[in-house]
Order: structure tokens, then sequence, then C-alpha cells
């Protein structure tokens, strides 16, 4: 099966990264505010100073309320489709300790993702080509190994997706110009400058690439409104209708006597999908974990040293004087030449 052929799941972050963009924060918000009161599966982390330090992603365990020893548990792995490669390199390791990861991507049955991603021609291609060089971040598709054994597709095929949106009535541009709407009212409670201007001042920062990262993390903590806006009233192929699959597949995967699992889906997904494991599976959340996606510190400055002063010059040996010349000799200098003598010895 050709990998050229798959629809990857970086149209989530395409669109989540369009509308972000275009969103601002209300006017008079505080300086610092809650992550947890926006998402529970994104937040920025600030220092004492509120200079944000970290966009971190949510790792949250559900297990039955009653007896969580017994599982099975699912953790919600929330992804960033573009973060820090030391972020994929920490979830391939903890990958590894489940029994089956069920990860998105709209493709079709049977999909082998090589290992390192594979490169098309395709404008959503040309796009992450391009936001990876300017945000200076990695791929999720590059760096996460599809090739592990306890890897499962538990998404759509191209065909699914297509035949539920026609079914839906749904299209991408409809589904861009609700976002547009709801960054519109947003930009109209601020005026939208205070986000322009930084994002204008971040194409020209030094450091364009924690610039550009800084500006557009603060706007991802507003990805529960965005989602809202996306998913709509009655749900949506991109949201709900792909999360359906993926808990189907999960139960086909508990009937086989696997017991803990992971889902690894964007974070835009996990709202819905914590939703339906309460209701659906009768599971609860029972901890939290956060990783780094992107690490938005300023670079440490190297410790001024107080420079190597150069060796003072030894004083100069007193110079003997000139013997006097007496007066019978022939050898007579001008008055004043012997002093210009000395100077040039």
């Amino acid at each position: 099966m050709s990998y050229r052929k798959v629809l990857p799941a970086a149209w989530c972050a395409a669109i989540f990264l369009t509308a972000a963009a275009l969103a601002a924060p209300p006017a008079g918000a505080p300086a610092k505010v809650e992550a947890e009161q926006k998402s529970q599966f994104l937040r920025l982390l600030r220092d004492s100073e509120e200079m944000p330090v970290a966009l971190q992603a949510a790792i949250v365990r559900f297990a039955p309320p009653q007896r969580p020893a017994q599982g099975p548990t699912v953790d919600l792995v929330a992804a960033v489709h573009v973060a820090e490669k030391s972020y994929y390199r920490l979830l391939n390791r903890e990958f590894r300790k489940y029994d089956a990861v069920l990860f998105e991507l709209v493709a079709p049955e049977g999909t082998q993702v090589p290992k390192g991603g594979q490169s098309g021609g395709s404008p959503v291609s040309a796009i992450q080509r391009g936001m990876k060089s300017v945000l200076e971040l990695e791929f999720q598709l590059e760096q996460i190994d599809y090739t592990e054994k306890n890897m499962v597709h538990a998404d759509m095929s191209p065909e699914q997706f297509a035949q539920s949106m026609r079914r839906r009535g749904e299209s991408f541009f409809g589904m861009f110009l609700r976002m547009l709407g709801y960054a519109m009212a947003q930009q109209n409670r601020s005026g939208g400058q205070a986000t322009d201007l930084q994002l204008l001042m971040a194409l020209f920062d030094k450091n364009r690439a924690l610039a550009l990262k800084r500006v557009m993390a603060e706007q991802f903590e507003d990805m529960e409104g965005i989602l809202l806006a996306l998913d709509g009233p009655d749900g949506s192929t991109m949201i709900s209708e792909r999360n359906k699959v993926a808990l189907q597949v999960l139960r086909k995967q508990v009937a086989s006597g696997k017991r803990k699992f992971a889902i690894f889906y964007g974070a835009g997904h996990m709202p819905d999908l914590q939703q339906r494991l309460r209701e659906d599976f009768g599971l609860a959340p029972v901890s939290t974990r956060w990783v780094n996606a992107w690490n938005l510190k300023a670079p440490q400055r190297p410790k001024a040293t107080e420079k190597t002063k150069a060796p003072e010059k030894p004083e100069a040996a007193e110079k003997p004087e000139a013997p006097e010349k007496s007066a019978d000799d022939g050898n007579h200098q001008p008055a004043g030449a012997s002093g210009a003598v000395l100077e040039r010895l």
C-alpha cells in the first residue's frame, strides 16, 4: 500500500494552527490564566516572572473508578503534531510500555508508516516543511516509530472520511469558515491589535523561531473554543466521527485480552474522547502527567568573564649615560645631538 495515498492527520494540525493564529484572547484578560480552565490536555507553563517556558501536553490515565488496579487502563496521550525532537523521543520510549497504542492517521487499512515517515508533494507536505523550517521543530510522522508491533491503526480510511463528510454535508471550506467566524468574534472582543503586533514583532525578532512559538503557544490555550467551532453541537467527521472509529478499535483490543492501552490522537480530539470513555466505557481519569512539547525558554547567555589583562611590560633598565667628551676630542657633535642619540638607543 503506497504511503503517498495517505491523508495524514496533519490536516488537523494545519487547520488548528490556522485558527490559532487568527484567534485572540478577550480584552482585559489577566496576564496569567490557569490553562486547566481552558483545556485539560494542553497548557502553557510560565516561570515566576510570567515568561512562557514550555507548551505542555497531557497524558491522562483512565481506569474503572471503583477498581482502578484491575483495569483495563486507557491513557489519552495528547499529540502535538509539530514539536521538539525530545518530545517524540520520550513518547517512543513510553509507547513500548503499552499492550497497544491506538494512533490516528486517515489512511487505507493496512498502511505501513515507514520509520522516518515519507514526504509527499501535496500542499499539506509543503506547509509542513515550511513550518518545520520556520519554527525549528520536528513532525510527528517523521519522529514517531510506527513500526513497533504494538502500534495499531485506529482511524478512518480516506474513503470512509469522504463518505462521512458527504453524509453530513460537510466540506473543508465549510469548516474553515466556521473557525474563521469564531476567530473574527474573538478579534472583535480585543480588536486583534495585540496579537497582530506580537506576530509582526516575532517575524522580525532575532530569534524568530522562539518568538513565533511563544505567540502561537498563547493561542493554543484557546483550543477548546476552536474545537467547539469546528465540531459544532452535532459533532463532525474531523473530530467525533473519527473518535468513534478509534473507540471501536479499542473495544476489539479489549476483547482480545489486552489490558494497557494508549490512544495517541491530536490534543484537539481529547475532550470528546474523554467524554466517550466516561459514558461508553465507565472509565474515569485517575492521574495526569505533563510533558514538554515546545521549549519556550530563551537560550542562556554565556556568563561574562573578566578579560585577561595583558601582562605589564617590565620597566626598561636605565641606560648608561654616555661618557662626556673631552674638550680635546676632535669628534665633536653639535649642541643637543647627544640627547637625540640617547633617545634613539
